[in-house]
C-alpha cells in the first residue's frame, strides 16, 4: 500500500521542499524501491539481508498542508493505497489520531485524505495520524497499522509585534554621536525556519534627525552630538519592524519610544544682578533673616545645588549666610545686634559655587559667581541702656531704713539723648525692701532686712525715657545681705533622751549639738554649760567637747521611775559672735526600765501606782456602765410589747372603702366607688345585729339605747317582717339607701363595746379653692345653733339637686348631717 500527494495542485515550492527532505524517496515520502520506512540512523543492508526481508505492501511518513486555506471545497491532502486492495471493495481504509474525523477525513473506499477545516500553523504546526487497511467484512486488519505526520506549511500571515512597547528611555544631554539609547525587539509568530516570514528589519519613522536605529538589532542611538536638555528635554520616536526582510509585501508593526535627556552639570550659577540693596531696622533681633539672594542655574537636581559664602569685608562676625536646601537661596542672618549710631551700613560680597562640578564641562567656564549686597541700617527709637547690665551690691543686715546701697546709671542711645527716670519692677521686690531715686538712680533700703529670710535680692531696674515712656530699658541689681549675729544657737534637733534605772555614775547618756541661723565668716563656735539653777545638781553633769558638741553624764546611779519618771535639764548654749548670743534649751530625760544590755524596756511612770485610778473612781465607772445596760434592756422590753389596735383589721367595713380621685364628685349619680348590691342588702346586717343582741354577745353594748332617728321605719324582727325587707330596699331610691346605710353604721357603733369612749373625727380632703361650691364638709352641719341657709344649692345644677331638696326644706340637723355624709361619698 502506498500514499501519494503529487497532484499538480501542489505548489512548486512545497514540492521542492518535500523532495529535498526525502532525498531519493517519492513525493509522498515513501520509498518505492524498498517499501521500507527510512529515517535518520538507518543502516545499509547487505544483499543477503535483502533476500530474507519480507516486502511490506505500504509505507509513508508525512504529508504537507498549507495553512489558512480559503477554498470552498475540502483541501486535498493525499491518497492512501494498499497492494492488497484489488479494487473489488473488500478493503476499507481507516484513519485515527489527532484531528481524525474532526479535521481530516478519509474515503474508506479510495483512501483519499481531505482537510475539512482551515488550519493555523501558529496554533498547531503538525498532526500525528494512524492509517490502517482492514477487511470490510471481517473488519480484521489486512496490513499493520502505520503512523504518519501531516505538517502545516507556514505562510506570512502574522505581523511583527513589540511585546515590551511602548518604551521609555533616557540619555544624558551633551552625549556624543552614536550613544546607545535603548534596544527594541519585535517578535513574529510565523515560522522562522521557513522562508523570510519571520525575518524582521527595523527602521525609524519619526524622530529623525536626532536618533537612528540599527536595522537588524533594533538598537537606537543618538544621531546628533551635544543635544541640550535646557533647549529640549524629551523626544518621541516611532520605530517600525517589518518582516520579509523589509521587502515589499511584508507585514509591519510599530511602537513608540519616549527618550528623555537627563541633566548634566553643564551650566554654571549666575546672579541675575551684581548688586543688591536691603534695608533693616537697628532693632532687628539676633538670628533674624536680613535678606535672601539666589543665583540662577539652568540645571536641575543635584547639578543645581550650590553653596554661598561671605567674602572678606567689614561685616565679619555681624552677618552669616547659609543655603536654603529647598529653594537653593542664600539666606543672610544677623549674628550681632545692630547699632545705627555706631555703623549705619554694611557691604557684603557673596560668592555662589556649584557643589557638584563635572570635569567634562570645565571648559564651559568657572562654576561660581559673585554679587554685592548692601545692607542699610535704619535708626529707631531705642530704649535706655544701663551702663552695667548686671550690677552687684552688698548691704548689712542691720542697715537702717533709708541706707544708700549703690547707684545705677542708664543713658538714651539715640541722638536725642532723652532724660531718664528710674524705678524698680515690684514683681521682683514684692515686699518693697528697697527704693530707687527716680532721678539719681540711688538704691536705698525701705524696710529692715533679714538675711536668714532672704540673703540675696534680685531686683529688675527700669530706665524710662522722659520723652517717650514706652521706651523702657531693663537692668539687674543683685543685692547681697551681709550677716550679723542676731540669732542665738539652739539644739540641733529635739532630743529624746532615755535614762536607765541601772545607769552607773559617770555614764554617758546623751551627746548634744547646736545650730545657728547666722553664718559668721570664720564659722560657728558654740559653748555648752548647765544653766545656773542646776549647775550644782547631784544627778547630772555636762562636758563641753570643744567641737560644737557636749556630753551629758550621770553623777550618780539608782534612778527610780517611781520616785521621778522625768528629769528636765536646762542647757546654756553661747555662740562666738560679737556680741555673743546665748539661749537656754531644756533637755528632757525619761527614766526607763532597761535590760542588762542597756536596752529600754518601758519608760515613764509606773502603771497603776503613781498615776493609776483609785478604787472609788473604778467603782463609779462600773456603776455608770451597769446603769446604761439596765436602761437599754428596759427600752428593748417596752418596744417588744405591742399594743392591740382599737379597731381590728377584720372589723373594718365597707364605710372605709374610700376611693380618691381628683375631679369633682358626681353626687348621687356616681356609683362606681361602691357596691350598690351590698348597700341594698342591709337586712342581713340588721339580722346579724339582732341575733347578737339576743345571744348576749359581750361585744354588744347594752348600756346605750340606740335612739338614732331614721327616715325609714324597719319592721319588727319577725319572720314575716324579715321576709318583706329585701323587697322594700330594692324599691328604695339610691339616696335613701345611702342615708339608711349611714344611720345603720351609727347604730352599730353606739352598741359596740369595743368602740372607744370618745368621739372620732373623720378628716376629708379639701375640695380646693377653685370650686364654686366651696367646701362640702359636714363637720359643722350637726351644730344645733347653725343658722346657715342652703337655698343657694338649688342654683348649682342637677348634681346638687338632692342636697338642695334636703337642706332647702329646713330639715332637722340630723337629716342635714346624713345628707352631708352622703355628699362626701358621692
Amino acid at each position: 500500500m502506498s500514499g501519494c500527494t503529487c497532484p499538480g495542485v501542489r505548489q512548486a515550492l512545497a514540492v521542492l521542499a518535500l523532495l529535498g527532505s526525502l532525498g531519493g524517496r517519492g513525493c509522498c515520502g515513501s520509498d518505492p524501491g524498498s517499501g521500507d520506512l527510512e529515517g535518520p540512523g538507518s543502516h545499509p543492508r547487505g544483499p543477503w539481508e535483502a533476500a530474507l526481508r519480507h516486502k511490506r505492501s505500504w509505507v509513508w511518513n508525512q504529508f504537507f498542508v498549507l495553512e489558512e486555506y480559503t477554498g470552498n471545497e475540502p483541501l486535498y491532502v493525499g491518497k492512501l493505497h494498499s497492494d492488497v486492495d484489488g479494487g473489488d471493495g473488500k478493503v476499507k481504509y481507516v484513519l485515527s489520531g489527532e484531528g481524525a474525523a474532526s479535521i481530516f477525513t478519509i474515503d474508506e473506499n479510495t483512501g483519499d485524505i481531505h482537510a475539512t477545516k482551515r488550519l493555523d500553523r501558529e496554533a498547531q504546526a503538525y498532526y500525528t495520524l494512524q492509517a490502517q487497511a482492514v477487511d470490510r467484512v471481517t473488519n480484521q486488519p489486512v496490513e499493520p497499522r502505520s503512523e504518519f505526520v501531516v505538517k502545516v506549511q507556514d505562510i506570512n500571515d502574522n505581523e511583527p509585534k513589540f511585546l515590551d512597547g511602548p518604551y521609555m528611555a533616557g540619555v544624558p544631554e551633551m552625549s556624543p554621536l552614536g550613544t546607545m539609547v535603548v534596544q527594541v525587539a519585535a517578535t513574529d509568530a510565523d515560522d522562522p525556519t521557513y522562508g523570510n516570514s519571520a525575518r524582521v528589519i527595523y527602521s525609524i519613522i519619526h524622530g529623525q534627525p536626532y536618533f537612528s536605529v540599527e536595522p537588524r538589532t533594533g538598537i537606537i542611538r543618538t544621531a546628533l552630538p551635544n543635544m541640550d536638555r535646557e533647549t529640549r528635554d524629551q523626544y518621541v520616536l516611532v520605530i517600525q519592524a517589518k518582516d520579509m526582510v523589509g521587502q515589499m509585501g511584508g507585514l509591519s508593526g510599530t511602537t513608540s519610544v519616549t527618550v528623555t535627556l537627563t541633566d548634566v552639570n553643564d551650566n554654571p550659577p549666575r546672579f541675575p544682578h551684581k548688586n543688591y540693596q536691603n534695608t533693616v531696622l537697628e532693632s532687628l533681633p539676633v538670628r533674624s533673616v536680613v535678606a535672601r539672594v539666589k543665583a540662577a542655574d539652568a540645571d536641575v537636581g543635584a547639578n543645581a545645588e550650590m553653596d554661598y559664602r561671605l567674602m572678606d569685608g567689614d561685616h565679619l562676625g555681624v552677618f552669616n549666610i547659609s543655603t536654603d536646601e529647598e529653594t537653593q537661596e542664600g539666606v543672610i542672618v544677623l549674628l550681632k545686634p545692630l547699632d545705627f549710631e555706631t555703623k549705619s551700613s554694611f557691604s557684603l560680597r557673596i560668592e555662589a559655587t556649584n557643589r557638584n562640578i563635572d570635569s567634562n564641562f570645565l571648559s564651559v567656564g568657572p562654576f561660581s559667581d559673585m554679587a554685592v549686597v548692601k545692607v542699610t541700617v535704619e535708626d529707631v527709637n531705642e530704649p535706655p541702656v544701663f551702663s552695667t547690665p548686671l550690677l552687684k551690691m552688698v548691704v548689712s543686715e542691720d542697715a537702717r531704713m533709708g541706707t544708700s546701697i549703690g547707684r545705677v546709671s542708664a543713658h538714651d542711645p539715640d541722638s536725642t539723648n532723652s532724660a531718664i527716670r528710674y524705678s524698680i519692677d515690684r514683681n521682683t521686690d514684692m515686699e518693697r525692701f528697697f527704693n530707687v531715686d527716680a532721678l539719681s538712680g540711688v538704691i536705698s533700703t525701705a524696710k529692715p532686712l533679714d538675711r536668714e529670710a532672704n540673703s540675696v535680692h534680685n531686683l529688675t531696674l527700669l530706665a524710662i525715657e522722659s520723652q517717650d515712656p514706652t521706651q523702657i530699658g531693663k537692668g539687674i541689681a543683685l543685692i547681697t545681705v551681709l550677716d550679723i549675729n542676731d540669732n542665738a544657737p539652739v539644739f540641733a534637733i529635739d532630743y529624746e533622751t532615755l535614762l536607765c534605772e541601772n545607769a552607773m555614775p559617770g555614764q554617758l547618756i546623751q551627746t548634744i549639738s547646736a545650730v545657728d541661723k547666722d553664718e559668721p565668716p570664720s564659722g560657728h563656735r558654740f559653748y555648752f554649760s548647765l544653766a545656773s539653777p542646776v549647775a550644782g545638781n547631784l544627778n547630772f553633769t555636762l562636758r563641753d567637747n570643744k567641737d560644737n558638741t557636749a556630753s551629758i553624764l550621770t553623777k550618780r546611779g539608782g534612778f527610780r521611775r517611781r520616785e521621778q519618771p522625768v528629769y528636765r535639764l536646762p542647757v546654756l548654749i553661747v555662740d562666738s559672735g560679737s556680741p555673743a548670743l546665748s539661749s537656754t534649751n531644756t533637755l528632757a530625760l525619761r527614766v526607763c526600765d532597761c535590760d542588762a544590755d542597756g536596752v529600754a524596756m518601758s519608760c515613764g511612770a509606773v502603771a497603776y501606782t503613781a498615776t493609776g485610778l483609785s478604787t472609788g473612781a473604778l467603782l463609779a465607772i462600773l456603776g455608770c456602765i451597769l446603769t446604761l445596760l439596765i436602761m437599754v434592756l428596759l427600752i428593748v422590753m417596752m418596744r417588744g410589747r405591742r399594743k392591740t389596735p382599737l379597731i381590728l383589721e377584720e372589723e373594718r367595713d365597707i364605710r372605709e372603702n374610700i376611693v380618691r380621685y381628683d375631679d369633682e364628685g358626681g353626687g348621687e349619680e356616681d356609683t362606681e366607688a361602691f357596691d350598690m348590691v351590698a348597700l341594698r342588702n342591709l337586712n342581713a346586717m340588721h339580722a346579724d345585729l339582732g341575733v347578737a343582741l339576743r345571744a348576749g354577745d359581750p361585744k354588744v353594748r347594752r348600756d346605750v339605747t340606740p335612739d338614732t332617728p331614721t327616715f325609714f321605719r324597719y319592721p319588727p324582727p319577725a319572720s314575716s317582717a324579715s321576709s318583706q325587707r329585701p323587697a322594700a330596699f330594692k324599691t328604695l331610691p339610691d339616696h335613701v339607701v345611702f342615708r339608711e346605710f349611714i344611720w345603720d353604721r351609727l347604730k352599730v357603733a353606739d352598741v359596740d363595746p369595743s368602740a372607744p369612749p370618745y368621739d372620732s373625727l373623720q378628716t376629708y380632703a379639701f375640695e380646693g379653692s377653685g370650686s364654686v361650691a366651696e367646701s362640702l364638709s359636714s363637720l359643722e352641719s350637726l351644730s344645733s345653733d347653725s343658722e346657715h341657709s342652703y337655698d343657694y344649692l338649688s342654683n348649682w345644677g342637677p348634681r346638687f339637686k338632692k342636697l338642695a331638696d334636703l337642706y332647702g326644706n329646713g330639715g332637722d340637723a340630723s337629716a342635714a348631717a346624713a345628707a352631708s355624709s352622703v355628699s362626701v361619698f358621692s
